[in-house]
């Protein structure tokens, strides 16, 4: 059985052996808007739970629009023309509007990548700045939240007049699912307020998964960040397999997302007879596959439908390695999951240590393998599992010790792909 796999830009084709039950699992989305440039207008001029977007710019003369980076594949290039004519028309000068790239502790957008986020054309007219988590002086302290997380949000959007974020909703690893309240934290949030949200408090909360919003205490905290940085206007969509716009929501930031959520949860939501024996997946291909601090997303959303000791077998490019400096540094401290964990429980947070702690959260339970190219050989030995230089040997590997007629998923779209096991019937 041959099967191709979401990876880096060109995808990956696999061989997968016979003798197995394999269950592919494929990414579901709504189908796309016949006409998205109208759903936009639309969202814009009849938002959700508040008045138009030209309406609440009236009277205003600046405004902060923050926008995912490289990593997520918004459309910003289709949202922003409508929304920027919409500010200017209402009285907004074009020098009063700041669009701020939303990096959280990524690094910052290279020239290209700015031109790749929102155009060329919005790119030359407008001010467009990289969010800067590590420089304190660049964020305005907002008090802490009623958990004790101390609020320091970008200063360029917090000044603003009128604060407004643009995103798209997918299943997240901890906050269940991405877009609006995370345009504001992590996403503009310094590094003294990231590293509380992605501390063990929250990270090791069994509510802090893909798809758990409703009594999510990331997801809280994040809305009540976001109410105190005064976010006023969100413009979410959902996507379709091939990136297309399947739904825009737009308005008042709350209620907005919730509409997001309740439409993207039930398009996406695949639902398992029971465990399998084990997965292979991905990390959706290029943007999402750019890292190995991104691959963990694939990981993630996988192993809730594995049995426990089972197996997953990560695919993902990792074009540009293992991702920030703290990252790499990390990888290489810790030989084994247990020590790792052991470690950042009664330490101070340090930058990036969420994304590894929600992987040992995994490796400890599960048995990993990778096939991840563009991960230096040095690290290969820290990765809590075998890694494999060519595709076929990894899934050689993961099929070696399998029983004939196991259960085998594949997710040739990772994160994309919302599995759950289904919850036992009572009688």
């Amino acid at each position: 059985m041959r099967i191709d796999l979401a990876f880096g830009k060109t995808g990956v084709e696999a061989e997968l052996p016979e003798g197995y039950n394999y269950q592919v699992l494929e990414a579901r989305s709504a189908k796309g808007l016949d006409d998205p440039a109208l759903a936009l207008e639309q969202g814009m001029d009849s938002p959700i739970g508040c008045p138009s977007i030209t309406e609440m710019a009236r009277g205003k003369k600046t405004a902060a629009i923050s926008v995912c980076d490289i990593t997520r594949p918004a459309p910003n290039k289709q949202v922003l023309p409508p929304l920027l004519r919409r500010l200017e028309a209402a009285g907004i000068p074009r020098e009063g509007i700041t669009i701020l790239i939303a990096t959280g502790l990524h690094r910052p957008a290279t020239d290209a990548e700015i031109l790749e986020i929102v155009g060329a054309d919005i790119a030359a007219a407008y001010r467009i700045v990289n969010h800067h988590a590590k420089v304190l002086a660049e964020h305005t302290y907002l008090g802490d939240t009623s958990t004790g997380t101390p609020v320091h949000i970008d200063t360029r959007f917090i000044e603003a007049e009128l604060h407004i974020t643009l995103g798209f909703i997918e299943p997240h690893l901890m906050l269940g699912y991405s877009g609006g309240r995370k345009l504001i934290a992590p996403g503009l949030a310094a590094q003294e307020t990231i590293k509380v949200l992605h501390s063990p408090k929250f990270m090791r909360d069994a509510r802090a998964v893909e798809s758990s919003i409703a009594d999510n205490p990331l997801h809280r905290e994040l809305l009540e960040i976001s109410g105190m940085a005064r976010h006023d206007f969100m413009i979410d969509v959902a996507l379709t397999r091939d990136r297309r716009i399947a739904g825009v929501f737009a308005g008042k930031p709350v209620q907005a997302h919730a509409a997001g959520v309740e439409l993207v949860s039930k398009v996406l939501l695949e639902l398992l007879d029971e465990p399998v024996d084990a997965v292979i997946t991905t990390c959706a291909g290029y943007p999402l596959d750019l890292t190995f601090y991104q691959a963990v997303k694939g990981v993630t959303a996988a192993s809730h439908i594995v049995k426990p000791g089972g197996k997953i077998l990560i695919v993902a490019e990792c074009a540009e390695g293992p991702g920030a400096p703290e990252f790499c540094e990390m990888i290489k401290r810790f030989s084994t999951d247990v020590a790792f964990l052991d470690h950042v429980k009664d330490n101070p947070v340090v930058v990036d240590q969420w994304q590894l702690e929600k992987l040992a959260l995994v490796t400890t339970k599960k048995k990993l393998l990778f096939y991840t190219p563009g991960m230096p050989a040095e690290y290969h030995p820290f990765l809590w599992g075998p890694s494999f230089a060519k595709i076929e040997d990894a899934i050689a590997a993961l099929t070696a010790d399998l029983k004939p007629g196991a259960r085998v998923a594949v997710i040739p779209e990772g994160p994309y792909v919302l599995a759950k096991v289904a919850e036992p019937v009572l009688a």
